[in-house]
C-alpha cells in the first residue's frame, strides 16, 4: 500500500453513510463497518453500485493519454496550472527543493515547441533532494499545515504531479472515475494518494480540507467543488479553446469544442466568481504515433472506430510526408480559470 493513502484518509469519507474512514489492513471503513478494499496498486475504489459509469475512460485511453504527456508535449499547460496554484496558495509555499517525481517512460524528452506563450520547464531537480511524505510530516510536527490540492479527474495525475513538484510539502488527492487512469495515479507523485470516485456524485471527500482544487479538462461539480474548499480556497479550470488540435480537428473530423462551451463552464461552476483568467497557446510537432495518442486519449476517441480514425491518421500523414513534412504542426489551445466562491471573491471585470 502506498504511504500517501494512509495520509489522505483523514480528509475521505464514506460514500454510503458519509461517516469519517479510517485504514484497517489492506481495507478502508467506517464506524458503521461499509469496507472498502485497498488495491494493490496503493488505492482505494470509493465508486458505489456495480460496474463503472460508461464514460470511464478505457486502458487503452489511459495509456495513450501517458504516453503522449510522458513526452511533455502539454508540459506549457503542466506548468502553467503549477503556476497558477503556487500563486494562489502564496510564496510561503513555494519550496527550497525542486522534486520532478512525475513518471515518464524510459528515453522521453520534451519536444520542441514554437511561439509557447509559457515557458516549458526543464523538469531537471535542482541539488538538494525530494521532499516526500517524511518531509510533510515533520513540517506537521512544527505546528505547520501542508496545502491540500485535490485534482478532480485526475486521470494518470500528471497535473497534480506538476503542482506538488512547486508547492512546498503540499498534498495531493487525485481522484477519477476511471481504476486504469487511478492505478497511474496513485504513484505520480510521493505526495500524492488516490481514489475512484465519481464527480458527478458526492464527493468522499470531508468538507472545507481542500485549498485549491484544480480540473483540467474534466466535468466540473461546482456545489461539491465549493463544500471542499475551505475558506480562501479557489479552483484552477482548464478547458480547451475553440482552436485546440487544429488542423487535426478538421482533417481527422475530430470532435471539436462546441459554442456553447465557456457557457456550460459558468452554469457548472454556480457560486463562484472567475477571479483570473488567461489563455495558454503553442505550437507541437507531432510525430505519426503521438497523432495517434493525442487523438486516443480524448472524447473522439469515444465517436469513432478505432480502424476509421487509423485510416485518416494514414491518409493525412502521408499528405504530409508528400509535402517532405515528417512531422505535423499541430496548434495547441486552452483557457485557465481561477474560480473562488463568489461571496469571498470579485469578478474579473
Amino acid at each position: 500500500m502506498g504511504p500517501m493513502l494512509a495520509d489522505i484518509v483523514d480528509y475521505l469519507i464514506c460514500p454510503v453513510c458519509r461517516a469519517d474512514l479510517r485504514l484497517a489492513g489492506a481495507t478502508v471503513r467506517c464506524a458503521g463497518n461499509h469496507t472498502f478494499d485497498v488495491a494493490k496498486q496503493g488505492y482505494v475504489s470509493l465508486l458505489t453500485g456495480s460496474g463503472q459509469p460508461g464514460t470511464a475512460d478505457t486502458s487503452e485511453m489511459v495509456a495513450a493519454r501517458a504516453a503522449f504527456l510522458d513526452k511533455g508535449h502539454y508540459a506549457p499547460l503542466a506548468d502553467a496550472v503549477a503556476e497558477a496554484v503556487r500563486a494562489h496558495l502564496g510564496p510561503e509555499n513555494v519550496p527550497a527543493k525542486h522534486e520532478s517525481c512525475t513518471e515518464t517512460n524510459d528515453g522521453a524528452e520534451l519536444r520542441a515547441y514554437r511561439g509557447t506563450e509559457v515557458e516549458a520547464g526543464s523538469g531537471a531537480a535542482p541539488a538538494g533532494g525530494e521532499q516526500g511524505p517524511e518531509a510533510v510530516e515533520g513540517h506537521r510536527a512544527e505546528g505547520r499545515t501542508a496545502p491540500v490540492i485535490i485534482d478532480a479527474g485526475a486521470g494518470t495525475g500528471h497535473y497534480l504531479a506538476a503542482v506538488l513538484d512547486t508547492v512546498n510539502d503540499g498534498i495531493g488527492m487525485a481522484f477519477d472515475v476511471s481504476k486504469h487512469a487511478v492505478r497511474r495515479a496513485a504513484r505520480v507523485h510521493p505526495r500524492a494518494g488516490a481514489f475512484v470516485a465519481d464527480v458527478w456524485r458526492p464527493l468522499p471527500i470531508r468538507s472545507g480540507v481542500a485549498d485549491v482544487v484544480i480540473d483540467v479538462f474534466a466535468p466540473r461539480n461546482g456545489p461539491e467543488f465549493r463544500r471542499v474548499l475551505r475558506p480562501g480556497g479557489a479552483a484552477v479550470v482548464v478547458t480547451p479553446a475553440p482552436e485546440h488540435l487544429s488542423p487535426l480537428v478538421e482533417e481527422l473530423g475530430l470532435l471539436s469544442v462546441d459554442e456553447e462551451k465557456e457557457r456550460r463552464v459558468a452554469r457548472s461552476l454556480e457560486g463562484f466568481a472567475e477571479t483570473g483568467r488567461r489563455s495558454i497557446e503553442f505550437e507541437m510537432e507531432l510525430e505519426p504515433g503521438d497523432i495517434a495518442q493525442v487523438v486516443g486519449m480524448g472524447p473522439s476517441a469515444w465517436h469513432h472506430q478505432a480502424n476509421t480514425l487509423d485510416q485518416r491518421i494514414a491518409a493525412f500523414v502521408s499528405r504530409n510526408v508528400a509535402k517532405r513534412q515528417q512531422k505535423v504542426v499541430t496548434h495547441a489551445a486552452f483557457h485557465l480559470s481561477i474560480f473562488e466562491p463568489a461571496h469571498r471573491s470579485r469578478s474579473v471585470p
